[in-house]
C-alpha cells in the first residue's frame, strides 16, 4: 500500500512539472506583459503598452477622453459615455421616467445636429387670419417648417409663399430681416407687410446674390 501511494505521489509531481515551469517563467516577465485587457484572457507581448477601452462604446481610453480620477479607480468609461449617463440619470430624476429621459436626450442630440447645418432656406409664410402680416424666417427645409406651423391652426391654413435656397441660412435670414425692416414695421420674425410684396423684395435680394456668383 505504501508503494502504491508513493508511486501516485511521484506521478502527480511529474504531471505538474510542465505547469510549474511555465509559472516560473511568467514570474520573470515584466508586469506589463501579463496584464490582461478587460474581458480578455490573452497576454500582451513583452514590453507592449497596456491598452484600455471604454466599456460602453469601445473607444481607446487616453488622457484626453478619460477622467484622471477614473484611472486609479479602474473605471473604464470615456468622458462622453459617462457624461451621457449622468445627464440621463438627471433627466430620469426630473421627469420620473426613463422613457421621458431618453426622449429628452434624443431631442437635444437632434437639435444639436440641426443647429450645426448651415445650408437651408429663407422663407415667407402667411396666414389669412392676419392678411397684412407675414413671417420671414429660416429653416433647413421650408416645407417641413410649414407643417410645424399648421399644428398651431385648426384650419391648417398657413401658406408657404416663397422659399430660397441659401448656403448660410442664419446669415441670409439676417440680410432678409435687415432689408424688410427698412420698409415695414417688425415684430420678431413677423412683418407688417403683405406677403407678396415682402417676397418680391426678397426675390430681388437673393437673385442679386445668385447673379454675382
Amino acid at each position: 500500500m505504501m508503494k502504491s501511494n508513493q508511486k501516485f505521489s511521484q506521478s502527480k509531481q511529474t504531471s505538474l512539472e510542465p505547469w510549474q515551469s511555465v509559472a516560473l517563467k511568467q514570474q520573470d516577465l515584466p508586469l506589463t506583459s501579463i496584464v490582461h485587457l478587460r474581458g480578455s484572457t490573452k497576454l500582451e507581448e513583452t514590453g507592449q503598452k497596456h491598452i484600455k477601452n471604454c466599456i460602453e462604446c469601445g473607444v481607446v481610453l487616453t488622457e484626453k477622453n478619460w477622467y484622471p480620477s477614473f484611472v486609479g479607480k479602474k473605471h473604464y468609461k470615456c468622458k462622453t459615455c459617462y457624461d451621457e449617463r449622468r445627464i440621463l440619470n438627471r433627466y430620469k430624476k426630473k421627469y420620473g421616467s426613463i422613457n421621458k429621459a431618453i426622449a429628452k436626450l434624443i431631442y437635444i442630440s437632434t437639435k444639436k445636429k440641426y443647429d450645426s447645418v448651415k445650408e437651408g432656406q429663407v422663407y415667407v409664410i402667411r396666414n389669412p387670419a392676419f392678411p397684412s402680416w407675414c413671417k420671414v424666417g429660416m429653416a433647413v427645409d421650408a416645407e417641413d417648417r410649414l407643417k410645424q406651423y399648421q399644428t398651431s391652426s385648426p384650419y391648417r391654413d398657413y401658406v408657404l409663399v416663397a422659399a430660397w435656397d441659401v448656403e448660410d441660412r442664419r446669415e441670409s435670414e439676417k440680410q432678409a430681416h435687415a432689408l424688410l425692416e427698412q420698409h415695414y414695421d417688425r415684430r420678431g420674425e413677423w412683418f407688417v407687410a403683405y406677403s407678396d410684396m415682402a417676397a418680391e423684395r426678397l426675390e430681388a435680394l437673393f437673385n442679386k446674390d445668385s447673379d454675382n456668383e
